[in-house]
């Protein structure tokens, strides 16, 4: 494991083991003292592995060797119509869209990163709006992904008021995160979420959900 300034890190491991943008794996440092694995989400791959998302575990070091296992849940699913695609953080730093931004880019997609939080290193041809510009972003855009925590849910409901007609809000997809501490192994509840039909769990059900099934607007 190689660690990065912002507190990403690339993690060397075989290729059925990188999980697609939204997909994550379990991760635990036998070493350690910790006695739960951590959720890891692909900010990009790499030769012989991938570069995870941040935040990390702080005790995760140059050297630290892990156990993975995954990759695990959904990940997005862009449509193969999208041309302009909003890339929406609520709430914390754009790392877990930054796969979603590569395979739009790849696909000459016109890419807009909407939230408050610094992204540093972004490609000049993303353009980058605040979030008191996410109305008039998702008007534009024919595609909409997010990356929103499980508390923040209602704040996004309100934010997105009024836009009930907009086709790409209707079909978006959002990651919701949260602490998962069982991976979809023991379906502990820690992570369940309300949706419009019933409780899903984020590790086994998500952490990429339709916004439609988790928000009525």
């Amino acid at each position: 494991m190689e660690t990065y300034l912002d507190g990403s890190a690339r993690i060397e491991c075989p290729p059925a083991l990188i999980p697609a943008p939204g997909q994550y794996l379990h991760a635990h440092a036998p070493a350690s003292d910790l006695p739960l694995p951590a959720s890891v989400f692909l900010y990009d791959s790499l030769p012989n592995g991938f570069r995870a998302a941040p935040p990390l575990m702080p005790a995760w070091t140059i050297g630290t060797r892990l156990n993975l296992r995954g990759p695990l849940g959904h990940g997005f699913d862009l449509p193969v119509s999208a041309r302009k695609i909003a890339l929406v953080a609520l709430d914390s730093s754009p790392a877990r869209l930054h796969g979603v931004m590569s395979i739009a880019l790849e696909q000459n997609l016109e890419v807009v990163l909407v939230g408050d939080s610094t992204a540093q290193g972004l490609p000049e041809a993303v353009e980058v709006q605040p979030l008191q510009a996410l109305n008039e972003v998702c008007k534009w855009a024919d595609t909409i992904v997010l990356d929103a925590s499980r508390e923040n849910l209602n704040q996004l409901k309100e934010m997105l008021g009024g836009l009930e007609r907009v086709a790409a809000v209707h079909d978006a997809q959002i990651l919701i995160h949260t602490p998962m501490p069982c991976g979809a192994l023991a379906e502990c509840g820690v992570c369940a979420v309300a949706t419009q039909h019933a409780w899903k769990l984020i590790c086994k059900d998500g952490p990429v959900f339709f916004l439609k099934d988790v928000i009525k607007l």
